[in-house]
Protein backbone atom coordinates (compact mmCIF):
# COMPACT_ATOMS: atom_id res chain seq x y z
CA UNK A 1 0.00 0.00 0.00
CA UNK A 2 1.61 3.20 -0.93
CA UNK A 3 1.44 6.25 -2.98
CA UNK A 4 4.11 9.20 -3.95
CA UNK A 5 3.97 10.52 -0.16
CA UNK A 6 4.03 7.19 1.85
CA UNK A 7 3.36 3.94 1.90
CA UNK A 8 2.28 1.18 4.88
CA UNK A 9 4.26 -2.32 5.63
CA UNK A 10 4.55 -4.46 8.52
CA UNK A 11 6.86 -4.13 11.14
CA UNK A 12 10.48 -5.25 10.69
CA UNK A 13 13.09 -6.14 13.37
CA UNK A 14 15.07 -3.24 12.24
CA UNK A 15 12.04 -0.83 13.59
CA UNK A 16 11.82 -1.70 16.80
CA UNK A 17 13.97 0.76 18.07
CA UNK A 18 12.38 3.54 16.46
CA UNK A 19 9.30 1.78 17.74
CA UNK A 20 11.09 1.91 21.18
CA UNK A 21 11.02 5.55 21.02
CA UNK A 22 7.07 6.02 21.85
CA UNK A 23 7.58 4.30 24.94
CA UNK A 24 10.64 6.13 26.15
CA UNK A 25 10.77 9.80 24.82
CA UNK A 26 8.03 12.21 25.60
CA UNK A 27 8.76 14.37 22.79
CA UNK A 28 7.97 11.65 20.13
CA UNK A 29 4.25 11.94 21.12
CA UNK A 30 3.56 15.26 22.85
CA UNK A 31 1.70 17.48 23.05
CA UNK A 32 -1.69 15.11 22.41
CA UNK A 33 -0.48 11.30 22.61
CA UNK A 34 2.21 10.86 25.78
CA UNK A 35 0.47 8.98 28.22
CA UNK A 36 3.93 8.45 30.33
CA UNK A 37 7.11 5.76 30.33
CA UNK A 38 6.00 2.53 29.09
CA UNK A 39 7.86 -1.13 29.22
CA UNK A 40 10.60 -0.57 26.27
CA UNK A 41 10.71 -4.68 26.00
CA UNK A 42 7.32 -5.25 25.07
CA UNK A 43 7.79 -4.06 21.87
CA UNK A 44 9.64 -6.84 21.10
CA UNK A 45 7.37 -9.44 22.67
CA UNK A 46 4.79 -7.76 20.51
CA UNK A 47 6.78 -8.08 17.79
CA UNK A 48 7.87 -11.83 17.59
CA UNK A 49 4.26 -12.73 18.91
CA UNK A 50 2.51 -11.34 16.04
CA UNK A 51 4.16 -9.18 14.36
CA UNK A 52 1.93 -6.60 15.30
CA UNK A 53 -0.92 -8.52 13.14
CA UNK A 54 -3.29 -9.38 15.22
CA UNK A 55 -6.61 -10.56 15.38
CA UNK A 56 -8.22 -7.82 17.18
CA UNK A 57 -5.33 -4.84 17.30
CA UNK A 58 -2.66 -4.55 14.17
CA UNK A 59 -0.04 -1.88 13.63
CA UNK A 60 2.36 -1.12 10.65
CA UNK A 61 4.74 1.32 9.81
CA UNK A 62 4.14 4.88 7.71
CA UNK A 63 7.13 4.44 6.02
CA UNK A 64 8.57 7.41 2.97
CA UNK A 65 9.41 6.45 -0.47
CA UNK A 66 13.05 5.93 0.63
CA UNK A 67 12.10 3.80 3.62
CA UNK A 68 12.23 6.35 6.27
CA UNK A 69 10.34 5.06 9.20
CA UNK A 70 7.83 8.34 9.56
CA UNK A 71 5.61 6.80 12.26
CA UNK A 72 2.88 4.29 12.39
CA UNK A 73 -1.18 3.93 12.14
CA UNK A 74 -2.97 1.25 14.24
CA UNK A 75 -6.45 -0.18 14.39
CA UNK A 76 -8.29 -2.07 16.58
CA UNK A 77 -12.19 -3.69 16.33
CA UNK A 78 -14.39 -2.26 18.32
CA UNK A 79 -17.46 -4.71 20.22
CA UNK A 80 -20.55 -4.42 18.20
CA UNK A 81 -23.53 -6.59 17.87
CA UNK A 82 -23.67 -8.46 14.56
CA UNK A 83 -20.59 -8.81 12.68
CA UNK A 84 -17.41 -6.96 13.46
CA UNK A 85 -17.67 -3.76 11.41
CA UNK A 86 -16.25 -1.08 13.48
CA UNK A 87 -12.77 -0.61 13.79
CA UNK A 88 -10.92 2.06 15.37
CA UNK A 89 -7.94 4.04 13.90
CA UNK A 90 -4.92 6.07 14.85
CA UNK A 91 -1.67 7.36 14.20
CA UNK A 92 1.51 9.23 15.24
CA UNK A 93 4.15 10.70 13.08
CA UNK A 94 7.28 11.27 14.38
CA UNK A 95 7.57 15.10 14.84
CA UNK A 96 10.34 15.74 12.21
CA UNK A 97 7.32 14.23 9.54
CA UNK A 98 4.66 16.64 10.52
CA UNK A 99 2.98 18.77 8.94
CA UNK A 100 3.84 17.62 5.34
CA UNK A 101 0.80 16.18 4.14
CA UNK A 102 1.84 12.46 5.54
CA UNK A 103 -1.17 11.86 8.03
CA UNK A 104 -3.60 12.29 5.47
CA UNK A 105 -2.10 9.98 2.82
CA UNK A 106 -1.23 7.22 5.80
CA UNK A 107 -4.94 7.50 7.15
CA UNK A 108 -6.24 7.38 3.52
CA UNK A 109 -4.63 4.57 3.08
CA UNK A 110 -4.98 2.43 5.86
CA UNK A 111 -8.71 3.19 5.52
CA UNK A 112 -8.47 1.96 1.70
CA UNK A 113 -6.42 -1.58 3.34
CA UNK A 114 -9.06 -2.04 5.90
CA UNK A 115 -12.03 -1.08 3.19
CA UNK A 116 -10.27 -3.70 0.78
CA UNK A 117 -9.05 -6.55 3.30
CA UNK A 118 -11.75 -6.81 6.23
CA UNK A 119 -15.35 -6.62 6.56
CA UNK A 120 -15.24 -3.06 8.57
CA UNK A 121 -17.93 -0.78 7.67
CA UNK A 122 -17.08 2.38 9.77
CA UNK A 123 -13.24 3.58 10.88
CA UNK A 124 -13.64 5.76 13.60
CA UNK A 125 -10.92 7.75 14.81
CA UNK A 126 -10.57 10.47 18.11
CA UNK A 127 -8.74 13.31 18.46
CA UNK A 128 -8.03 16.54 21.35
CA UNK A 129 -9.99 19.56 20.08
CA UNK A 130 -6.85 21.46 19.92
CA UNK A 131 -4.95 19.14 17.86
CA UNK A 132 -6.60 20.94 14.61
CA UNK A 133 -3.74 19.20 12.33
CA UNK A 134 -5.36 15.84 13.05
CA UNK A 135 -8.62 16.90 12.33
CA UNK A 136 -7.72 18.54 9.26
CA UNK A 137 -5.95 15.51 7.51
CA UNK A 138 -8.93 13.05 8.88
CA UNK A 139 -11.38 15.09 6.89
CA UNK A 140 -9.10 15.24 3.96
CA UNK A 141 -8.45 11.54 4.32
CA UNK A 142 -12.45 11.56 3.84
CA UNK A 143 -13.75 11.43 7.42
CA UNK A 144 -16.68 13.54 8.42
CA UNK A 145 -16.45 14.74 12.30
CA UNK A 146 -19.68 13.34 14.00
CA UNK A 147 -19.31 15.10 17.48
CA UNK A 148 -17.51 16.16 20.66
CA UNK A 149 -16.84 13.42 23.44
CA UNK A 150 -16.18 15.42 26.90
CA UNK A 151 -13.53 14.14 28.68
CA UNK A 152 -12.57 11.61 26.18
CA UNK A 153 -8.95 11.55 26.74
CA UNK A 154 -6.36 12.08 29.80
CA UNK A 155 -3.26 13.47 28.87
CA UNK A 156 -0.45 15.88 30.22
CA UNK A 157 -2.65 15.55 33.55
CA UNK A 158 -5.60 16.54 33.08
CA UNK A 159 -9.24 15.17 31.46
CA UNK A 160 -9.64 16.50 27.86
CA UNK A 161 -12.42 16.86 25.20
CA UNK A 162 -12.13 15.35 21.65
CA UNK A 163 -13.92 15.13 18.14
CA UNK A 164 -14.78 11.75 17.10
CA UNK A 165 -14.33 11.26 13.10
CA UNK A 166 -16.11 8.32 11.19
CA UNK A 167 -15.95 6.88 7.61
CA UNK A 168 -17.94 4.83 6.18
CA UNK A 169 -17.63 2.24 3.30
CA UNK A 170 -19.90 3.71 1.55
CA UNK A 171 -18.69 7.19 1.93
CA UNK A 172 -17.36 8.96 -1.46
CA UNK A 173 -13.48 7.90 -2.23
CA UNK A 174 -11.53 11.66 -1.25
CA UNK A 175 -10.20 14.13 -3.76
CA UNK A 176 -6.43 13.54 -3.40
CA UNK A 177 -5.81 16.88 -4.91
CA UNK A 178 -7.27 18.28 -1.68
CA UNK A 179 -3.92 16.79 0.19
CA UNK A 180 -1.48 17.75 -2.40
CA UNK A 181 1.37 19.99 -0.77
CA UNK A 182 1.78 23.22 -3.38
CA UNK A 183 4.94 23.27 -5.58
Amino acid sequence: MHDDKVRLRPVEERDLDALGRLDTDPDVSEPFEWKGFRDPHARRRRWEQDGYLGADDSLLVVALPDGTFAGIVVWRWLATSGPRGCVQIGILLFPEHRGKGLGTAAQRLLADYLFTTTLANRLEATTQIDNVAEQQALENAGFVREGMLRGRGFVGGRWRDGYIYARLRDDPVPDDRATRMPE
